[in-house]
């Protein structure tokens, strides 16, 4: 499987959260030849059954396929659309942005707001709110409601691009890229032996509430879950020691389970796999936080991938990073032994 053109597909579709639908087909059709089943819950989220030799506990991965985006508020009488926010978008990113409003077909249009020229001294030093922003679309009011409702949702128009040294940046790696990483590893897992069945779940509505993991991890019934999602990584202004192309980065807190923590270290070195230590002392902030406390509490972990500039459209990563997530997964769930009942208590 060529893992940078998955990305690249993946990032460069549609999923704002609670309408991800339009992804689902490219992902069946990923998955298909490293799954045994690709199953589908009452709430959306995707199931990517690979199977054990044995069968009598469960595994699950799990990575959220939603993104932060936009939705239609309003239309004014000029024809312009105002818009607010899904998820925690940085509203300092978006003048000046291409987007698509998703309506009954993708219209294009811009985001747009006060020319500088016209701002007052004082305004010029601030940061343009939302309500005075608004998308452009080249079309009247009356052209616009025929192809367009509020509550549409919007994204950034954005192209996945490489840049050098393994590089990799665009829109939606948060967490399209954790969706490439449970790719690798069920790719691995087919070239090795393992007792326990995988549930790799791509899961729905994480930046409004890890509602997805909510509901998977309660269908599921895992003994142990792993998460995979992204975690800030070292650039400019940024305090924190993970570093981009250094390796997963490992959780350890109270929202993990100390047994998985020292299983994923301990793989990760036996393996020469580089790893970072993340330290996290109250919520991780991911689709772990909900899957810990499912039904009477489920061991878990979390992986996480550097990644620069969050939430905006310009997200990077190196691609080393979640091809090394990826196959540190892997060798965990390999070596797992086949009675785990002293892994499952706190």
């Amino acid at each position: 499987m060529d893992y940078k053109n998955l990305l690249k597909k993946l990032c460069e579709s549609h999923g704002v959260s609670g309408h991800e639908r339009g992804i689902y087909d490219l992902l069946k059709e990923e998955f298909a030849t490293i799954s045994d089943e690709v199953t589908e819950d009452k709430f959306g989220n995707l199931f990517f059954l690979k199977k054990g030799t044995k069968g009598k506990y469960k595994v699950m991965l799990a990575a959220h396929l939603d993104e932060i985006g936009l939705i239609v508020k309003d239309i004014d009488d000029k024809g312009f659309i105002k818009f607010t926010t899904v998820g925690g978008v940085d509203q300092r990113t978006l003048p000046s942005q291409e987007v698509i409003v998703h309506g009954k077909k993708n219209i294009l249009g811009v985001i747009g707001s006060k020319p500088p020229h016209l701002l007052s001294s004082g305004d010029m030093e601030k940061a343009i709110k939302i309500e005075d922003m608004y998308i452009d679309v080249g079309m009247s009011k009356k052209e616009i409601e025929e192809l367009i409702k509020i509550g549409d949702v919007i994204t950034i128009k954005r192209e996945f691009r490489e840049l050098l040294n393994d590089y990799v940046s665009g829109k939606a790696l948060d967490d399209r890229a954790g969706i490439a990483v449970m790719a690798i590893c069920l790719e691995e897992l087919k070239k090795l032996y393992h007792y326990h069945d995988v549930y790799a779940v791509a899961t729905l509505q994480e930046e409004v509430g890890v509602r997805g993991a909510t509901t998977s991890a309660y269908n599921v019934e895992p003994d142990i879950a792993i998460a995979i999602d992204v975690t800030h990584g070292k650039a400019r202004g940024v305090s924190t020691e993970i570093e981009l192309a250094r390796g997963p980065a490992i959780g350890k807190g109270p929202n993990i389970h100390p047994a998985v923590y020292k299983g994923l270290v301990d793989t990760a070195k036996e393996y020469n796999i580089n790893h970072q230590i993340e330290p996290l002392p109250g919520p991780s902030g991911t689709d772990a936080w909900a899957i810990q406390i499912s039904r009477g509490g489920v061991p878990t972990g979390l992986v996480s991938i550097p990644l620069r500039y969050m939430h905006t459209s310009v997200e990077t990563v190196n691609m080393k990073d979640i091809i090394n997530s990826g196959k540190l997964l892997a060798y965990y769930i390999a070596n797992l032994p086949e009675e785990l009942e002293g892994q499952l208590c706190y």
